[in-house]
């Protein structure tokens, strides 16, 4: 699988990956006999047809993926970022990771992927026209999309955070409170749920900046960058 070369790069084996789904302009170098092609997206959900607020929410769910090659064959390739800093989570059956796609460097081809509403996972956001107004509300004031990549199987992937992660476990009587623009990816069986505290004031940019926070609860891990910059 894959293997952290030093703080901002990764190298693995495509051979014995299966295959490697990674972001478009990720590869570094590669050694052996590797080919690259365009990796084919997911399409929109059941039930985001028709017109007005539903259609641009399957538009947005669409966006949510950041272009992507798949690398098969035999050698190894070298992936990294930016000069982001990485992080490998080996992914077990039956847990779940979630992960904004502009924080996904890299996975393992066989894992299964799928696009979930942030509100969705919470349990409290609601869904169709009024989770759909929500979220859009939300994706805009926190830079947060209102869509996120899910992914389950088994196999690993990576993860891409600005100055390094901070591995935060989840499980105990409270909830894990996250700055949704700090938030790098949740792992296991953790349900996150998008508050706000919205204000006028917060409506016009004079608010505290903390109006939006993203509550973590279950079992598992949440990973949280350690600053607030967008990748």
């Amino acid at each position: 699988m894959f293997e952290k070369v030093n703080g901002k790069v990764v190298k693995v084996n495509v051979g014995m990956a299966g295959g490697v789904v990674a972001r478009n302009g990720a590869m570094l170098f590669y050694t052996g006999d590797i080919s690259f092609a365009p990796h084919q997206i997911p399409g929109a959900a059941p039930g985001m047809g028709g017109g007005g607020i539903m259609r641009m929410a399957g538009r947005m769910m669409a966006g949510e993926h950041e272009r992507t090659m798949l690398a098969t064959g035999h050698g190894e390739v070298h992936y990294g970022f930016a000069g982001l800093e990485v992080h490998v989570v080996q992914m077990q059956p039956g847990a779940v990771l979630r992960v904004e796609a502009s924080r996904l460097l890299a996975n393992t081809a066989a894992l299964q992927s799928s696009i979930v509403s942030v509100m969705s996972s919470g349990g409290g956001g609601g869904g169709g026209l009024m989770g759909a107004l929500r979220g859009a509300a939300s994706g805009a004031l926190t830079g947060q999309g209102m869509f996120t990549t899910q992914l389950s199987g088994q196999g690993a992937a990576v993860l891409l955070a600005h100055g390094g992660f901070l591995e935060l476990p989840v499980g105990g009587p409270n909830p894990i409170v996250v700055d949704p623009q700090a938030f790098v990816a949740a792992y296991g069986n953790v349900q996150t749920e998008l508050k706000t505290a919205l204000s006028w004031r917060d409506a016009v940019g004079r608010g505290s900046g903390e109006a939006m926070q993203l509550h973590c609860v279950g079992q598992g891990v949440v990973y949280v960058q350690a600053s607030e910059e967008k990748l």
